[in-house]
């Protein structure tokens, strides 16, 4: 029987692919890179062309000596690493090593193991891709360039044994210069006015002090000064003052408007939301959502179902999604939820300036496995990823919640006294899935589902008691494992594949420490920053 040769990276796959494979196909893992730059030397000629001297990496031997041995024996060799840059470099790494079989390989990626998807690929296979593959080796060679050319610095200056990297020395860069502004920040007292006003009917609602005299009431700005038509209440003396004044007035209400409010849902996970949320909602750190997630995309034993791949490839940057998987996702929505919850077209959203749109968004791969129905099957932390993954995208292509507000102004002399309630009037995506939001500063009154009695322009109201608020303007906060990524996903630092080890490496060189889910720079990390930024500002940038 003739045989064919597929060559992974990682041997928890193989069980799952061997399910849609069958016994024609030997699967074999690369247990990841089987060959590297060497350790004890620089491993990049910059005088030729920043030419790149690989080794086998040590312990790698065997598993090179068992692919060539197997790889002699198939007529067809498919190399099936990772769809992304690495995964590719290593494909071509393997196909080098495979000496005189090379002639027989050829390339496959799939972004979801499921057997439609891998049996599609191994129809449609391809050349290895050199510019990828180039594209990984350029990012290799700068990484090592700058690693052991600055690394050595750093022991001469600071300590032995320090290490830098191209990226990881400016996220640490990130953490230490939000440290300073920290320290920079002086803290600025500000005060806020709360009125509570009574109705004839003696229903009572509170409502914030907005304006006085047509200047808008607000905290002071980062410089503390007050720019344009603004107060800043700076003293319960001046409270004090304006409250006395308040007590004097007669109220009445000046407009009551209603209007409606769309919340969209968001689009399916990307890599980096995917560990922003996964940290907000259960305190993943980003290492540990992607060891979860390679786990899931992996294959997961699901009873009579086998090793089952239930989510597409976990490393992208877009929020893409393939016609087949919007058809069902659709149909799903439509079956379980409902025509008010299925738009009338699907949701698509845009694409970021840096993205490279190489994968599919993070989506589960079967919708007749949601997550209650493969709970048993899953740890606790599986099962919570796994939910937050599927819930996303299902109320991705779900309608928008709608909002009734109504905002309502008061007058009583100089003073303009607002509060703002709204109401769910429909819950259209927010059914299925809330995005965890970070706790923020709510000055204006607003309320969600707040009661409002019934008012209209002109009614009279009492004003049944003043309530002053001191408050002071806080420092920049600092930044979490998620929003560290999010400051580098903006500024275009790292890639998808690489935003959790760039996170771990800075916490393992003990260059920052976790507290209370915050990073903070060591001493170590302040110095070893100090030094890259005053000697290579322009490589660590």
């Amino acid at each position: 029987m003739s045989k064919n040769l597929l060559i992974v990276e990682s041997p928890a796959k193989s069980r799952t692919l061997a399910r849609f494979l069958g016994k024609d196909f030997e699967i074999l893992s690369t247990i990841g890179h089987v060959v590297d730059l060497p350790k004890s030397k620089l491993g990049v000629d910059p005088k030729k062309k920043f030419a790149p001297d690989y080794h086998v990496i040590k312990g790698k031997e065997k598993v090179i000596a068992e692919l060539r041995k197997a790889a002699k024996k198939a007529d067809k060799i498919y190399l099936a690493p990772d769809p992304d840059r690495e995964g590719e470099a290593i494909a071509w790494h393997v196909a080098n090593e495979l000496k005189d079989s090379r002639k027989k390989c050829v390339r496959v990626t799939f972004n979801e193991i499921t057997k439609s998807a891998v049996t599609e690929a191994i129809k449609h296979p391809r050349e290895i891709d050199i510019n990828l593959v180039n594209a990984q080796q350029a990012r290799r060679v700068l990484d090592r360039l700058v690693g052991y050319i600055v690394s050595p610095f750093l022991w001469k200056t600071v300590a032995r044994n320090l290490s830098a990297g191209r990226v990881q020395s400016v996220a640490l860069r990130l953490v230490c210069e939000r440290e300073e502004e920290i320290r920079q920040f002086v803290q600025q007292e500000y005060w806020q006015i709360a009125a509570k006003l009574e109705t004839k009917k003696h229903e009572k609602f509170e409502a914030q002090l907005v304006k006085i005299d047509d200047q808008t009431v607000s905290k002071p700005d980062e410089s503390g000064e007050t720019v344009g038509k603004k107060i800043v209440i700076r003293s319960q003396a001046e409270a004090d003052g304006y409250i006395a004044e308040m007590r004097k007035q007669s109220y009445a209400v000046t407009s009551v408007k209603d209007s409606e409010r769309i919340r969209k849902p968001s689009p399916p996970f990307i890599t980096s939301t995917l560990q922003q949320e996964a940290a907000k909602a259960y305190g993943f750190s980003p290492k540990v959502t992607m060891g979860i997630a390679q786990a899931l995309y992996e294959g997961v034993e699901v009873g009579k179902e086998g090793a089952t791949g239930l989510i597409t490839y976990m490393r992208t940057d877009s929020t893409r999604i393939s016609k087949e998987a919007l058809d069902h996702v659709r149909d799903h929505i439509h079956k379980n939820y409902g025509e008010s919850y299925l738009p009338d077209k699907p949701n698509f959203y845009g694409r970021a300036k840096e993205a490279q749109d190489a994968h599919e968004a993070i989506r589960p791969t079967h919708l007749d496995l949601p997550p209650d129905k493969v709970r048993k099957h899953l740890t606790p932390q599986q099962f919570k990823l796994y939910s937050l993954i599927w819930n996303r995208f299902v109320s991705s292509q779900m309608t928008n919640a709608i909002f009734d507000v109504r905002t309502v102004d008061i007058t009583g002399g100089k003073f303009l006294l607002r509060v703002t309630a709204q109401h769910l009037k429909f819950d259209g995506f927010l059914r299925l899935y809330h995005e965890e939001k970070e706790p923020d500063e709510n000055g204006n009154g607003e309320g969600i589902d707040a009661q409002l009695p019934a008012l209209k322009a002109k009614d009279p109201l009492t004003l049944a008691d003043v309530t002053p608020t001191q408050s002071f303007t806080r420092p920049p906060a600092r930044y979490s494992e998620a929003s560290l990524i999010k400051r580098m996903e903006a500024d275009g630092i790292g890639r998808p594949s690489t935003y959790a080890s760039i996170v771990s490496t800075i916490k393992d060189r003990k260059y920052v420490e976790l507290q209370e889910r915050k990073l903070f720079p060591t001493d170590l990390g302040e110095a070893v920053n100090k030094m890259l930024v005053t000697y290579f500002p322009n490589i660590f940038n």
